[in-house]
C-alpha cells in the first residue's frame, strides 16, 4: 500500500463472553499482520474480562485492552478506542464487531482498497450472515426518504454486487483513514447506537471523502447478537436518531425533496409502532427524546454544513432515490431493484 504505516483494529465488547474470543482469534490469523488490536470492554458484567485478559497474555504484542467502567454505547465506546489509536499515531483504524468473524485476507483486501480510489475515507467488506448463505451488508445507503439501510441485506451471497463506491461503510467490519477522524471528528456520541456509522459516512461524504466496498474482503456476522438482549432498544434508538441524522446532514438544497418524504414516513412508523403494545413505550420515549436533541443537532449542523465541499448534485447521485427495498416490500409486497 502507498505510504502505508500502521493499523489499529478496534473491537468493542459488551457481555460477549460467548463470541468475542472467536472474533479476536480471527483477527490474529489475518494474512496482513501490520496491525494491533485495541479491545475496548464496555463495562461487561459477564466473564468477558477474564477471557480478554487471557487473550492479552497469550498475544501481548498484538493486543491492547481498555476497560470502561460502564456501558457507554457503541459510539462513545468505539471513540475510546479510536482516540487511543490517534494518540498513538496509527494511520488507519479498523472497527470490528465482537460478534463477527473475519476470513484470513479480510484486512489485506481492505488495505488494498486505499490504492484504488483517491481521497478514500473508508473501505467495507462483504459482510455475510453467520451461515454464509445470505448477506448482512455490502455498505450503507441513505435514501431520499431520509431512511438509511444496509445495502444488499438478506440477498443470497452469490448476488453480491461487484466492488465499487458506496454511500457509506458499516461500523461493524470496516477500515477508516485516520485522516478522516482528524478532519471531521469521531462518531457522534449522542447517537449511542444505531445509524452512528451512517452519520459519520454522511459527514465524510459532505467533506469530500469517498467510501469503497471490496467484495474480496469477507467477514461473517451474527446479526443482532447484542441488541436482542434489550427488548425495545432498537425502536427507542431508531426514533431518537433518525431525526438527528436528517437535521445534521441533509444540506439546504435537499431539505425539501427529502424532508417532504421523511416527515410523513416517520409519522407512519410512529403510528404503527405505537399500535404494537410491546413497542409503544420505547417508541414514544425515543420520539420524545429526539425533540430534546434538536437544539444540539442544529448546532452540529452548522459545523457539518460548514465543512461541505461537494455539490448537491453529487449528493443526489449517491443517495438512493426510492424507499429502502425491504420497506417497499412491506408497503407494496415487492422489493425494488438494488442499485
Amino acid at each position: 500500500m502507498k505510504n502505508f504505516k500502521s493499523i489499529a483494529v478496534v473491537v468493542l465488547n459488551w457481555n460477549g463472553e460467548d463470541m468475542v474470543e472467536a472474533a479476536v482469534l480471527s483477527l490474529l490469523k489475518q494474512s496482513y499482520q501490520q496491525f494491533k488490536i485495541i479491545i475496548v470492554d464496555n463495562g461487561s458484567t459477564d466473564n468477558s474480562r477474564k477471557i480478554l485478559e487471557k487473550l492479552k497474555d497469550e498475544n501481548f504484542e498484538k493486543i491492547e485492552l481498555i476497560f470502561n467502567e460502564q456501558n457507554l454505547g457503541f459510539a462513545l465506546g468505539v471513540n475510546v478506542g479510536i482516540k487511543h489509536a490517534l494518540d498513538n499515531n496509527f494511520d488507519f483504524v479498523g472497527l470490528f464487531n465482537n460478534d463477527a468473524v473475519a476470513e484470513e485476507n479480510w484486512l489485506e483486501k481492505l488495505v488494498e482498497s486505499f490504492d484504488k480510489v483517491d481521497n478514500l475515507g473508508g473501505a467495507t467488506c462483504l459482510l455475510l450472515h453467520k451461515n454464509g448463505k445470505t448477506i448482512d451488508s455490502t455498505g450503507d445507503w441513505y435514501s431520499v426518504w431520509g431512511l438509511p439501510f444496509p445495502r444488499s441485506r438478506d440477498q443470497k451471497t452469490e448476488l453480491a454486487p461487484q466492488s465499487g463506491l458506496v454511500f457509506g461503510v458499516s461500523g461493524g467490519a470496516s477500515l477508516y483513514s485516520a485522516t478522516l477522524f482528524k478532519e471531521i471528528g469521531l462518531f457522534d456520541e449522542r447517537f449511542f447506537a444505531y445509524f452512528e456509522d451512517v452519520d459519520i459516512s454522511f459527514r465524510a461524504q459532505l467533506a469530500g471523502y469517498k467510501f469503497y466496498f471490496n467484495k474480496e474482503a469477507i467477514a461473517y456476522h451474527t446479526q443482532g447478537a447484542t441488541s436482542k438482549k434489550f427488548p425495545g432498544f432498537g425502536k427507542f434508538q431508531m426514533f431518537k436518531n433518525l431525526p438527528q441524522l436528517f437535521i445534521k446532514n441533509v444540506p439546504l438544497g435537499l431539505i425539501l425533496p427529502i424532508g417532504l418524504r421523511f416527515l410523513p414516513i416517520l409519522l407512519l412508523f410512529l403510528l404503527r409502532s405505537l399500535l404494537g403494545l410491546r413497542e409503544a413505550v420505547p417508541t414514544l420515549k425515543g420520539f420524545l427524546v429526539s425533540f430534546l436533541l434538536i437544539p444540539g443537532s442544529l448546532l452540529r449542523r452548522r459545523e457539518v454544513q460548514g465543512n461541505k465541499k461537494v455539490t448537491n448534485q453529487y449528493l443526489r447521485e449517491i443517495i438512493w432515490w426510492g424507499l429502502p427495498p425491504k420497506m417497499t416490500k412491506k408497503l407494496f409486497g415487492k422489493e425494488v431493484e438494488v442499485k
